[in-house]
């Protein structure tokens, strides 16, 4: 299994462009900018007309918020609400090692809290079971069908922000 996790990361392995046009590994980045751009990558950029209530990289529009049906948000805009979003979200799990909440919190962003409270890897985690690789890759299901992008969000999140 570990060489498996180990040729998987090797695949996953992203290349992102830094200020300086200088190519770094993501795995140089801190956990936080990880999730961040592992989140960017999958999500993109909402345009509030057609996906309507979501907007940016995929908040969902709650009551009282400014935003409505057509907003052009912008990317500097959109990232700001992930960043607050994805802190929002990890401060749910602030009971678990801050690596266990990243990774909840980003499994979050896509699934909502309450979903992932009520999972298999919450528990397995609070109880200290490190081995959550088959329950947390399992949650990549669209309209109760099997998503081939949601499994491969699934494998590069668990390996790119679990796997140590």
């Amino acid at each position: 299994m570990k060489k498996f996790l180990l040729m998987l990361l090797a695949l996953l392995t992203v290349m992102v462009g830094n200020a300086a046009n200088r190519k770094i590994n993501i795995m140089d980045l801190p956990p936080f900018e990880r999730a961040v751009f592992i989140i960017k990558k999958f999500e993109t950029l909402h345009d509030s007309s057609l996906h309507w209530p979501y907007l940016g990289y995929g908040h969902r529009k709650l009551p009282g918020e400014k935003y409505y049906k057509g907003y052009r948000m912008s990317e500097k805009e959109a990232d700001a609400l992930l960043r607050k979003d994805l802190r929002k979200f990890i401060a749910v799990f602030k009971d678990l090692p801050p690596d266990d909440a990243l990774l909840l919190g980003v499994l979050s962003y896509n699934i909502g809290p309450g979903a992932v409270k009520k999972s298999s890897v919450y528990r397995k985690l609070k109880a200290g079971n490190r081995d959550i690789f088959k329950p947390y890759t399992s949650h990549c299901r669209y309209k109760g069908r099997f998503h081939k992008q949601l499994h491969q969000r699934r494998l590069m999140e668990f390996v790119v922000l679990f796997i140590k």
